[in-house]
């Protein structure tokens, strides 16, 4: 009996320190992860004319896309986050209302070309994603900020290896965003927020898609 007493002693110790370890790691990401978004483009200016790659691992200009339809252009930190899962989940649930009012989703990740596959998959989504590994585009946008070395650290304690995520060392991640631009490049509306759990709920981008439609 003693040596029961002691064995679950020893699981109850075991799983509060997994839950201090937890605490302690969402604690420190969010004071990590921190980007003011000052430079954050915003209503009024202009995509910039950058190169994202395909999930083909071919290059594409950025605005050659945006000029095919109006655009809602997400960006979201990658296919190991599930906050970020869960939005381009429920973004595909609006898409049939976004392309009925003539405009397309697309969303930008640091995630390698070859993720983003298995993103698709795992979503079973049916708009575009596009690799931004080296974080070029997120960086002209003033979303790119540098995660600090010991929150890799506690990322990997957790599963996460970013460096593989996207096939580079930088340990950049973009805060997460959602722009509305016109087939010209300009820049309709703008959101971004700091706290990367907190994102644009899908019914205020489809007024915002209607209100441009309406606008035209």
């Amino acid at each position: 009996m003693l040596k029961i007493v002691m064995y679950i002693s020893v699981l109850i110790g075991l799983s509060a320190l997994a839950l201090g370890r937890l605490v302690f790691f969402t604690a420190a990401a969010v004071g990590s992860e921190q980007n003011d978004g000052s430079g954050v483009l915003a209503i009024g200016d202009t995509v910039p004319d950058e190169t994202v790659s395909a999930i083909e691992g071919h290059s594409v200009q950025l605005r050659k896309i945006i000029s095919e339809k109006p655009t809602v252009l997400v960006f979201y930190r990658g296919g190991w986050c599930p906050y970020c899962n869960t939005h381009l989940g429920k973004l595909q649930s609006i898409e049939s209302q976004i392309i009925e009012a003539g405009h397309q989703i697309i969303a930008i990740s640091p995630d390698r070309s070859s993720n983003l596959r298995k993103s698709i998959e795992k979503g079973n989504l049916t708009y575009s994603l596009y690799s931004d590994s080296t974080m070029t585009v997120a960086k002209a946008f003033g979303l790119a900020f540098t995660v600090d070395n010991a929150t890799v650290k506690k990322y990997k304690l957790f599963g996460i290896n970013i460096e593989k995520a996207s096939g580079e060392t930088h340990h950049m991640l973009p805060v997460p965003a959602v722009f509305l631009v016109d087939t010209n490049g300009v820049i309709q509306y703008a959101f971004s927020n700091p706290d990367y759990k907190v994102r644009l709920e899908t019914d205020e981008i489809i007024q915002l898609v209607e209100q441009s439609r309406g606008s035209k």
